[in-house]
This record gives C-alpha cells, structure tokens and sequence, in this order.
C-alpha cells in the first residue's frame, strides 16, 4: 500500500490493486474499486459501488460515484463502472445507475472527460468518446463510439447519440442525434455530417461521399421522413455505415429525430 498518500482517507474494505495510486486527500468509499495502474491524482472522492477500469486517470477535485441526482433514487445498491485508460479531469462529475434505468452507468475505454463535465445516471457510454469542458448528459443518455460533444452542451434524459456524431458547443439537444451526424444550436438541428471526426476516424473519400448522398436522400424537403429512410434502405443496402443510420432511426426511441432545420418531420 505504498502508493497510497498518507493524506488520503481509503476505507480497509476497499479494493485497491497494488499498482494504483492514490494521491494527496483523496477520500475513497468501502465498495470502491481501483485497478492496475489506476491514478486519483489528489482531492478526488470516489464513492458508492464504483469500479475504475485499468490505467484511468483522475484529476483533482472529480467526485465519482455519489449518489444520483435524482429524487427517485431511494439508496438502491446501482453501480458506476468506469473503463479502462479513461482521462477523467478536474471538477467531473459521474453518477452511478438507478432502479429505474438498469441499475447502471457504464462509460467505455479510452474517453476523455474535460473540466466539468457531468454523466449523469443510467448513461451508457461506449469507447473514445471526448466531452469537453461544461459538457453535460441528462440521466439514461447512450453516446456511441467516437461521439464528440463540445463545451457547454447539454444533452436531454433519454436522448441517443449515435457514433461519430458530434454535438456542437452550447447545443440544447433534446432529440436524437443520428450516427455521423453534427448537431448544433438552442434547441439542436442536424447541421450536417461530422465530416472532419470522419476524416480523423480513417473514413475513405468514398466512404464520406456515400455518406454524404444518403444524408442528401434522407434529410430531403420532398415526401416523408418514412418514405425517404425506405428509398435510403433500398439504394444503400451493401453500405454498413448508412444502413447504421438507418437502423438507428427505425430502433425505438423515447426521443423525437434531429432533422435539419429546412425538414419539419420527425418520423
């Protein structure tokens, strides 16, 4: 236990691997676990039945773990399972699940987490998505693989984010947000694809001008959002990215659809 400061407040039921680092005034709860190469910089709380997956970095002043800020919750024993090699910095905030949204908040590997921003409960998030600083989800939030949102966004309860998207900075989202699409203004309209994360990602010229027909297709001024995303299904059926949209837009959802702003549908 020589990685632990003696500043820092770990309780003995706690599980710490031996190669976890625990630094100056860090405070850590009974169910608490940190494993390999885990580091909690200083000042960081981590509470509730949290797990910190391998390699993850927490900055100072984070809170991890504490009870959701939701007035239904009634102390049920929910989780928080954060991956591995995550970049969590100064003053995030993370939530475990509640009763009624699955019991957990799960967050994928390789994410990174600017100052500030807040997952809140029942969010699942998959692998290397970047929130940067002030970014904010509502409870039961999904975010795909490679989302990226920009500061001062706030994303609805029950909104899904599809991967690859991105959400752009102090966006209101309170519809779902198509995989590869951007999403900007107060209330968010679809502004297009992410082509640059698309870019960035290893999408080929190809790939990014298939996208952007189909996008042309579905987000059409003529006929219904059901019609197009039928014309769609049919003419792009051997394309695994646009019939991701696809899919993504007949799977059932709490939410209404991010149209652009000239398309008045939602399905």
């Amino acid at each position: 236990m020589t990685n632990i400061h003696p500043t820092a407040l770990v309780d003995s039921r706690a599980e710490i691997a031996a190669s976890a680092v625990v630094g100056p005034f860090c405070v850590i709860g009974p169910e608490v676990r940190l494993d390999d190469d885990v580091e909690l910089v200083s000042h960081v709380a981590v509470a509730g039945r949290t797990v910190i997956g391998a390699g993850t970095r927490v900055f100072p002043f984070a809170s991890i773990g504490h009870r959701p800020q939701d007035l239904k919750y009634r102390g049920e024993p929910s989780t928080l399972e954060i991956g591995r090699n995550n970049q969590i910095r100064e003053h995030v905030t993370m939530n475990p699940g509640t009763e009624g949204g699955g019991m957990v908040t799960r967050v994928g590997d390789n994410c990174l987490f600017m100052a500030s921003a807040h997952v809140a409960h029942d969010c699942i998030l998959g692998d290397n998505v970047i929130m940067a600083n002030n970014a904010t989800l509502a409870g039961h939030v999904l975010v795909g693989e490679f989302a990226f949102l920009g500061g001062l966004c706030a994303v609805h309860q029950f909104v899904r984010i599809g991967r690859h998207a991105m959400i752009g900075g102090m966006s209101g989202v309170e519809a779902d947000v198509i995989p590869f699409g951007t999403v900007i203004g107060n209330r968010a309209h679809l502004n297009g694809l992410n082509i640059v994360g698309l870019k960035r990602r290893g999408f080929s010229r190809d790939d990014i001008h298939t996208l952007r027909n189909a996008y042309r297709l579905l987000f059409a001024p003529e006929g219904t959002l059901q019609e197009r995303l039928s014309d769609v299904e049919e003419q792009f059926q051997g394309n695994a990215a646009v019939m991701e949209i696809v899919a993504f837009i007949r799977s059932d959802s709490s939410r209404s659809l991010s149209t652009p702003k000239f398309t008045g549908d939602a399905g």
